[in-house]
């Protein structure tokens, strides 16, 4: 009898994938269930992006293989957009990798970085992608805690007393997806200056820097030799409502951007080149663009997500930032799962319970902002109505 191959024991179908079968049977059943659960932003990229994308789409000669380092006009776009928002110096040609998303760049830089049996620092609470992609590719997760008491910033007293013998990585994820833990510059220099000692590369996932903060945008390589043992992803997808477009990029040393490159060549063949032209375009989008789409809608979203919070009786941190408000539910209920299954199935609103996240958000939930304010009003209501005792 034919098997499966047997890193599959070690993954389950990803949360959502699975769950969202049961929303879209609940649909087919008349439920008009609202989904408050997945990041996708629901605008559109800016007027210019598409036209840009229309307009060469339409050339007989724009539908040919590309390369896998991505064309040029990318590259420099996304050099001056990292000049220009983070003050940081990237050379386009060598410095900086176009990628079909963070996710695909999880799996490249461990398969580069990594063989099996290495061990990666994984945060918990932290990106289920970590820890799936490395079971599937034979990593060793060595988890390390984040936790409210801290900010949600890793406990370096904590890291510096675990065995790193044989760590190749660390993911790292500020501004932090779920729980909205905020960046600071301190925080960088020290997990720089952690890498440095023990030899570890840090991967720090950055798609959240524009969401909901008008102060400075901050880089893991804006600090001084973060580039030598430092990854930084970036992504369109949130920033610049994005998401189906698979557009981000990764930036790095040279030597680092050629072996992810020679694992990127083997696996994809590079991005339709209108796409590429029209993200190019999209990192041109002004202040005032950014202001409206990742401040103001996101401000006014917040503010009925807290509300949703408060009725379920749960407490957050106002400060935190991102796309999603992170709360901890009230200690009478028994189970994360026992608020978010009684949320869907009695008020017909899909939030998602923090333990798909790691063993530290087991008392957390996850409101997303991506839906228009009508839909999350509308939300609120039918919560309220179910939590009106």
């Amino acid at each position: 009898m034919i098997q499966p191959a047997n890193r599959l024991a070690s993954v389950n179908e990803y949360y959502f994938s699975r769950k969202l079968k049961e929303v879209a049977q609940l649909n087919a059943e008349g439920k008009d269930i609202i989904s408050l659960a997945i990041g996708s932003p629901d605008m559109p990229p800016s007027k210019e992006t598409i036209e840009v994308l229309c307009e060469h789409a339409k050339k007989a000669d724009a539908h040919g293989y590309q390369p896998t380092v991505g064309i040029p006009e990318l590259r420099q776009a996304m050099a001056v957009f990292y000049q220009r928002w983070y003050n940081v110096t990237l050379n386009p040609a060598t410095e900086i990798q176009p990628l079909i998303g963070s996710k695909e760049g999880i799996l490249h830089v461990t398969l580069a970085l990594c063989n099996p049996g290495d061990k990666v620092l994984v945060p918990n609470p932290g990106y289920p992608t970590y820890t799936s992609l490395s079971k599937i590719l034979g990593q060793e997760i060595i988890n390390y805690d984040l936790l409210e008491s801290n900010g949600w910033q890793p406990d370096f007293e904590q890291l510096e007393a675990m065995d790193l013998t044989g760590v190749k990585l660390m993911w790292t994820n500020y501004p932090n997806m779920p729980t909205g833990g905020r960046a600071t510059r301190e925080l960088y220099e020290r997990l720089v200056a952690f890498a440095q000692k023990h030899e570890i590369v840090i991967v720090n996932d950055n798609p959240y820097s524009f969401i909901l903060n008008r102060n400075e945008h901050l880089s893991i390589l804006q600090v001084p030799g973060a580039k030598e043992c430092c990854i930084e992803f970036n992504s369109m997808s949130k920033s610049h409502n994005m998401p189906g477009w698979r557009v981000g990029m990764l930036a790095t040393n040279s030597t680092f951007v050629q072996w992810i490159l020679k694992i990127k060549s083997n696996i994809d063949s590079g991005t339709f080149r209108p796409l590429q032209l029209a993200a190019a375009q999209a990192y041109e989008n002004t202040e005032e663009w950014h202001t409206q789409a990742n401040i103001e809608t996101y401000a006014t979203r917040r503010k009925i997500a807290e509300a949703i919070m408060t009725t379920l009786g749960c407490t957050f941190d106002p400060t935190q930032q991102g796309m999603f408000l992170w709360g901890r539910i009230p200690n009478h209920i028994p189970d994360v799962e026992n608020l978010t299954e009684k949320v869907l199935h009695e008020a017909r609103v899909f939030i998602t319970p923090g333990f798909i996240f790691g063993s530290n958000g087991k008392r957390y939930i996850r409101i997303s902002l991506c839906a228009k304010d009508e839909k999350m009003i509308t939300a609120l209501k039918r919560i309220k109505e179910v939590f009106k005792n």
